[in-house]
């Protein structure tokens, strides 16, 4: 007698940032498939990395059928967030993942990921959702297979805990080495990251009109024990909780007392 399989979720919505042909998508797929029976993808036509949380509001959005339960939305990953819950699925998901990310998403990056962008869009929707980055070293290989075999088994490992509130999600980073070099999981605190600063890179078209190209420097560098970058840099899994609110509660108690 064959007996099916009992998932622990019914139906899980999958995104991400980096486009509907990333291989990241394929390495979320293959982590959702031991979650749930009912798997809808819902990912941007190209890339939308540093989109953060935006959705369009001046353009029209096109779903762009790819197979059974399967959409391409010429959006950004809040958009395909939006356009799962809201337009394409007759039911909720119980859980959205967006990722897998080409490159890990520590620290002061997380405002502008889209990757992060799509779990607060599905936060914001009321629906438990979950950032999975892969960071990766520039000139080494990126260790796919780290998040892969172990990308599963933590949101399970989430699930016994009950970690769902209002208005947050989690953001987990997966470490630049191989699945038998991790450490252990670690509840990290967002931190400063590898972000060092931003430049723009002016060059000139045909016409000698000129064009500019933004670059992010990101050298490997420490952080304070207890954040992401730390957890990281020490092979560990780091998973931060993040909400919405950003106040400097500080400084407005600083400006109250000077009014």
């Amino acid at each position: 007698m064959t007996h099916k399989k009992e998932f622990l979720f019914k139906r899980i919505l999958l995104t991400n940032d980096d486009g509907y042909d990333a291989p990241g998508l394929q390495v979320l797929e293959k982590i959702a498939s031991e979650l749930a029976d009912e798997i809808w993808v819902v990912a941007p036509v190209q890339d939308q990395s540093g989109t953060s949380h935006s959705i369009s509001i001046h353009n029209p959005l096109r779903a762009f059928p790819k197979g059974d339960r399967r959409f391409a939305v010429n959006g950004t990953p809040g958009d395909c967030v939006i356009m799962g819950v809201r337009g394409l699925m007759p039911e909720a998901p119980d859980l959205i993942l967006s990722g897998v990310n080409r490159g890990g998403n520590l620290g002061i990056e997380t405002v502008f990921s889209g990757t992060v962008g799509a779990a607060m869009t599905g936060a914001l929707l009321s629906i438990p959702s979950i950032a999975l980055s892969q960071n990766f070293i520039d000139g080494q290989p990126i260790y796919w297979e780290t998040s892969q075999k172990y990308g599963s088994q933590v949101i399970k490992d989430l699930e016994k805990m009950h970690w769902y509130q209002k208005g947050s999600c989690l953001n987990i980073n997966f470490p630049a080495c191989s699945p038998d070099h991790v450490q252990s999981i670690e509840f990290t605190a967002q931190g400063k990251g590898f972000m060092d600063k931003v430049d723009t890179i002016k060059k000139l078209d045909p016409k000698s009109n000129p064009y500019y190209w933004f670059h992010f420097n990101r050298p490997q560098k420490e952080d304070d024990l207890g954040t992401e970058t730390n957890a990281i840099n020490n092979h560990r899994i780091a998973i931060s909780p993040l909400c919405f609110e950003r106040t400097n509660w500080g400084l407005l108690d600083q400006l109250k007392l000077k009014k």
